[in-house]
């Protein structure tokens, strides 16, 4: 019989070489003990590039940023115990926007569950519904077939990428002793399985149906938040320009920055649907929405006031309809429905349709004062990712960035909307570009200032506005209560400067638009990592 630390490590190896052969690239390793026998299988795995973290909820939502730049299924490790209750919120975030995981949490046997035994709680179904499949191993046992783990991981693999990509949780117990009492190193790669998945092309009647609802009729295009694809963009600007009708696209959209024709967009709606007078007036007949629901209140109110014909365009099986206005949905990627209904050559809508939309973005861009969202995507390097923040950033970026031809890869975390991992995200999406540059809010800083032990020998350039406090709030009803400084707006004391010296980050203050144009871009030219902490009223 082989002896159990051994045991345990070939069955990790077996594990971990199927998920190499499925296509897993990177791993992220919180240390602990029980752990031990897959900890030391990844990092004797050469084709995995291994990213140790010591905080749990920093290394999940670090993950979670590779994932989301990589479009690739990341592997996180953690101990047993409350270790892996600490993925929870990168978990939820990870479903909700369809981000690929790959969750392996260590555990006790089971002679020791429901007895007392130190550092065990109940981790099997520990996510309930916010992960795509859920598997609880056995301990590893004598004379098992290493077929069965690489067809597991490949399982795991395929769950986690589609037909809606997000998170799988396989929680693996190990009988001590947890080392190996030789080096039984195995670096064999099974094959890999050959996946072949059907493709999701509209059907030729629904699409010919939903052409004759829009065409010559006057509509709009929505464009929310969408995986960044080359050919969604060109896809969508092309049918844009047969239809002559405007695209009200936001930031996470991609479409508002990029060499694709950018003729048909517009940015500065949140300007001019609080127009009353204008927005009644120019209720479409149609309206085709791509990507994630809208982020701001106004393009939110105004989707939802259309009652005429509503189509989304969703390749994953998720229902997004808050406003309960849908009428047409196509369940296939947004470059195969513009092409199918380009296709068809539907006629464009009456020529004063467009042109009004046009003629109030550019009043509304002759007023505009960007800011520092002006300054920083101004400053910010072509193809260098931009990492948004929750809350009251993303509504600026929305309302303040404009479009242009530069490329700069746009990411936040809208999922969930949280403002928690934050900077954790940032960074992971750094690792993967080799840069990042992060607009976030003080609190939001402040809920993932440990996501700063991971800014070590990076290039990443991190904004915190420090507007004292919940600045969100002021804009939402709670600012009239009496009780709103202290239950909402909530100023905090803390010293980023301080902050930032704990974590060997290069850091500036800026109290003027002036000081802070000057900060970013010292900072950019220096490379490494910064904190840059502009102080607003």
């Amino acid at each position: 019989m082989t002896d159990t630390g051994t045991l345990n490590f070939c069955w990790s190896q077996a594990m971990i070489a199927g998920f190499v052969a499925a296509g897993a690239c990177d791993a992220v390793i919180s240390p602990g003990s029980r752990s031990t026998p897959l900890a030391l299988a990844i990092l004797r795995e050469p084709r995995l590039r291994c990213h140790i973290v010591v905080d749990e909820r920093s290394a999940a939502f670090f993950a979670l940023g590779i994932a989301k730049a990589s479009r690739r299924p990341v592997l996180v490790l953690a101990t047993s115990g409350t270790a892996p209750a600490n993925w929870l919120p990168a978990i939820i975030e990870a479903s909700q926007s369809g981000v690929p995981l790959l969750l392996i949490s260590a555990d006790r046997p089971p002679e020791l569950q429901d007895c007392g035994a130190n550092q065990t709680v109940a981790q099997n179904g520990l996510f309930g519904l916010h992960v795509r499949a859920s598997h609880a191993l056995g301990a590893p046992h004598d004379g098992f077939d290493s077929a069965y783990l690489h067809r597991l991981a490949s399982r795991a693999y395929e769950k986690a990428t589609w037909p809606h990509p997000g998170p799988v949780h396989i929680n693996q117990p190990f009988r001590e002793p947890l080392l190996p009492s030789s080096d039984s190193a195995n670096g064999e790669i099974p094959e890999p399985i050959r996946l072949a998945r059907p493709g999701q092309l509209p059907a030729a009647e629904d699409i010919r149906h939903f052409a004759g609802c829009i065409s010559g009729r006057p509509g709009v295009i929505i464009c929310g938040e969408m995986p960044g694809q080359h050919e969604n963009h060109n896809a969508i600007a092309a049918l844009a320009k047969q239809l002559d009708c405007p695209i009200l696209a936001e930031p996470l959209s991609g479409m508002r920055y990029g060499n694709h024709d950018r003729s048909h967009l517009c940015v500065r709606y949140n300007h001019w649907l609080n127009n009353r007078a204008f927005a009644d007036l120019h209720r479409p007949e149609w309206v085709l929405r791509f990507g994630a629901f809208p982020v701001t209140r106004n393009l939110q109110n105004y989707v939802s006031e259309i009652r005429n014909t509503h189509a989304v365009v969703e390749p994953w099986p998720r229902w997004s309809d808050p406003a309960h206005r849908l009428t047409h949905l196509f369940r296939a990627e947004p470059a195969d429905v513009c092409s199918a209904l380009l296709a068809e050559s539907p006629v464009a809508a009456p020529r004063a349709w467009r042109q009004d939309f046009a003629e109030q973005e550019s009043i509304a861009s002759e007023m505009a004062d960007a800011g520092h969202i002006g300054v920083m995507l101004e400053e910010t390097p072509d193809a260098t990712p931009f990492f948004i923040g929750n809350s009251l950033a993303i509504r600026q970026l929305d309302s303040l960035s404009g479009c242009s031809e530069k490329t700069i890869h746009f990411y936040g975390n809208r999922g969930a909307s949280g403002i928690d991992g934050n900077i954790s995200t940032a960074l992971g999406i750094s690792a993967v570009h080799g840069s990042v540059v992060a607009l976030l809010g003080d609190l939001t800083t402040q809920h993932d200032l440990g996501g700063l032990a991971l800014a070590r020998g990076r290039n990443a350039v991190i904004v915190v506005v420090n507007n004292g406090g919940g600045g969100i709030f002021d804009h939402l009803p709670q600012s009239d209560l009496p009780e709103f400084e202290q239950g909402w707006r909530t100023p905090q004391q803390i010293s980023f400067e301080d902050a930032a010296q704990t974590f060997s980050l290069g850091f500036s203050r800026a109290d003027s638009i002036q000081d802070f144009s000057r900060a970013l871009r010292a900072a950019l030219a220096a490379g490494g990592p910064h904190l840059i902490e502009l102080q607003m009223p």
